[in-house]
């Protein structure tokens, strides 16, 4: 079978080593004679599975078991956006808006407390990343999405300067670029961006943090406290899921994250590079530099020619099997998702054809 050029924003392209463990994994995990989708969660084999994930995940993120949990739980990031006020707004809480889920999570707040807007990007169509932004003292949590899958934008530093605790949606830049993990108290990411396939969601917690949880949360599968308890027990979990985000876990720990890091910067200026010399034929919709995505490269032809891109995203696909460049359906253009399991080799490939498409359509 030939690879096509996935540039899908999610679910996303796997490292291919992945793929061939968890092929076989579906079909006779480890010599036990069943699959993976067919063994006991509460079988020990499965349980060193989980375990292993689960410590894999502070290795990487240079974090104490002592002082975090991991969970891995259903329902993806949009429930997140319920759970976490539903377990810790109070009083109040305070939400940067950058994005369509970033602005998503903070209504989802709304429904359960105080929900105040600190700073947002809205203005210009979530183009940029506020700098400028005060947190209110008093508030029980300031949230954010670090990376913006739909308007291409990603905070390229930790945030700064706040008091209260930070809660960040990391699921599609997750283990993409070296962060202070540390600064923040919550951090939670749908697998299907950049860690693993849908259908399971990270969830890391500073132990002080979850103890400000509210004193009753119910039902229980809205209770952290109740999953940690349980070590993402309390319901059967995503087996299979988990096991492929494992193995996701130890690609990047063999490649290392901070090479994983240089080559996402490597493709990501390739691209914009390209793009910022072509005379204005591409332009990417994010204009300051520093905010630009990593992971999902946002952009348009001529300055938005609804016919141009059309044909781009048909002769991609048509001429050499490159898919998934159409922009997001909320905005249009353009959009090239280049997760950390997407080679070079394709990123190249496609400003060859960009190139090429430049000459054919001036």
């Amino acid at each position: 079978m030939s690879r096509a050029f996935n540039f899908s924003a999610g679910p996303a392209v796997l490292p291919l080593e992945v793929l061939e463990a968890s092929k076989q994994a579906i079909y006779d995990y480890n010599g036990l004679g069943m699959s993976i989708m067919e063994m006991s969660h509460r079988s020990k084999e499965y349980d060193e599975i989980i375990k292993t994930a689960q410590a894999d995940v502070l290795k990487l993120m240079e974090l104490s078991p002592n002082e975090y949990d991991v969970l891995f739980l259903g329902g993806g990031a949009s429930l997140q956006f319920y759970m976490v006020p539903f377990n810790f707004l109070r009083k109040k809480a305070n939400y940067i808006t950058t994005g369509v889920w970033a602005s998503k999570a903070a209504k989802e707040a709304e429904k359960v407390g105080e929900t105040k807007i600190i700073a947002s990007s809205k203005d210009t169509n979530y183009n940029y990343i506020p700098k400028e932004y005060k947190a209110d003292d008093d508030a029980d949590y300031l949230h954010i999405t670090t990376n913006n899958t739909i308007y291409g934008t990603e905070w390229c530093k930790d945030v700064e300067g706040v008091k209260i605790p930070v809660v960040a949606d990391m699921s599609s830049d997750m283990f993409a670029v070296q962060r202070d993990f540390k600064r923040y108290d919550m951090i939670y990411a749908g697998a299907q961006k950049n860690i693993g396939p849908a259908g399971v969601t990270l969830v890391v917690i500073k132990k002080s943090f979850l103890e400000k949880r509210k004193d009753i949360v119910y039902p229980n599968m809205l209770n952290y406290k109740l999953h940690i308890d349980k070590e993402s027990m309390f319901n059967t979990p995503p087996c299979m899921n988990i096991y492929v985000v494992g193995q996701v876990l130890k690609w990047v720990m063999k490649t290392g994250l901070g090479n994983v890091e240089a080559n996402n910067r490597k493709k990501a200026a390739v691209l914009y590079d390209f793009m910022d010399n072509s005379n204005g034929f591409y332009t990417p919709t994010v204009k300051v530099k520093e905010d630009r995505s990593l992971m999902n490269v946002a952009f348009l032809i001529k300055g938005g020619n609804p016919d141009l891109e059309a044909k781009f995203v048909k002769e991609a696909r048509e001429k050499y099997n490159m898919a998934n460049l159409k922009g997001h359906r909320d905005v249009g253009g353009l959009r090239a998702s280049i997760y950390n399991a997407c080679p070079i080799e394709w990123v190249e490939a496609l400003t060859k054809f960009m190139g090429e498409f430049q000459v054919a359509n001036k």
